[in-house]
């Protein structure tokens, strides 16, 4: 129980430390920066290798979501710019980034990984 909690809190904080860096404040198109890295939230323990692992079904609802909206080659870069230092900052694993779209079984356009150039995203 008191590992949930302290699972649930940190995940708080992770938020808000996001909500508030001001380089996450921009807007990406017609999503922002926060919205993007909220719809992913859900999908934290997994990509950081400390949940199932599989990810659980709120997760695959809001990376579909953001798929949706990262409908251009510029979105798909804004995007792919907000995530890749909050997957570098929080500690996403690489492995579990890339099984993350086969498992929720959705053609991804912008992957959420540490190491990816976001100018080769189209």
């Amino acid at each position: 129980m008191a590992g949930k909690k302290c699972i649930s809190v940190s995940i708080f904080l992770m938020v808000l430390g996001m909500l508030v860096t001001p380089m996450f404040a921009r807007q990406i198109d017609d999503i922002a920066c926060p919205e993007a890295l909220l719809s992913l939230l859900p999908c934290l323990p997994f990509l950081q290798g400390t949940g199932p692992p599989t990810p659980p079904g709120n997760c695959c609802t809001g990376l579909s979501n953001l798929n949706q909206k990262a409908n251009t080659p510029q979105i798909r870069k804004d995007v792919c710019n907000c995530l890749k230092p909050a997957a570098s900052r929080f500690g996403v694993k690489a492995d579990r980034s890339k099984q993350l779209p086969q498992l929720c079984n959705i053609n991804l356009s912008v992957p959420f990984d540490p190491s990816v150039d976001c100018n080769s995203v189209h």
